[in-house]
């Protein structure tokens, strides 16, 4: 019997104002979007093989993001095959960074960035291959 593959993955997030959300990501991350409902409440955004869905919070819900609750805890993180240049990419679209880029202590290439609900989003590049 033939295994099943995983190919790709999308996490969710809510977000506070969905198409600021989806502008943010296709201004500074290069991510395309595509809307759903009218008006828009959901997004599935893509780059390369990679995938972010973001919904419309309902208007009463505080969003908090993971750090809040557990201290330098991600809500997303995204591998990459060259993390100095994808910050860098970032950087000159003035990406707000929540870290910048270094080696981590698990042998990973890797920066973090705020998205305009402060969820902790990281990058990173593995170094052991």
């Amino acid at each position: 019997m033939t295994k099943a593959r995983l190919t790709e993955q999308a996490p969710v997030l809510l977000a506070s104002n969905l198409m600021t959300s989806v502008e943010f990501w296709k201004q500074k991350a290069g991510f395309s979007a595509r809307l759903y409902g009218e008006p828009p409440d959901f997004a599935i955004l893509r780059r390369d093989r990679v995938f972010l869905m973001l919904s419309q919070a309902p208007e009463d819900h505080a969003i908090v993001p993971y750090w809040k609750i557990k201290d330098k805890l991600w809500n997303t993180y995204f591998w990459v095959d060259d993390a100095k240049a994808l910050y860098e990419e970032f950087l000159s679209a003035g990406m707000p960074i929540d870290y910048h880029l270094g080696i981590q202590p698990y042998n990973v290439l890797e920066f973090g960035i705020q998205d305009p609900d402060g969820y902790d989003i990281a990058f990173g590049q593995d170094l052991e291959g």
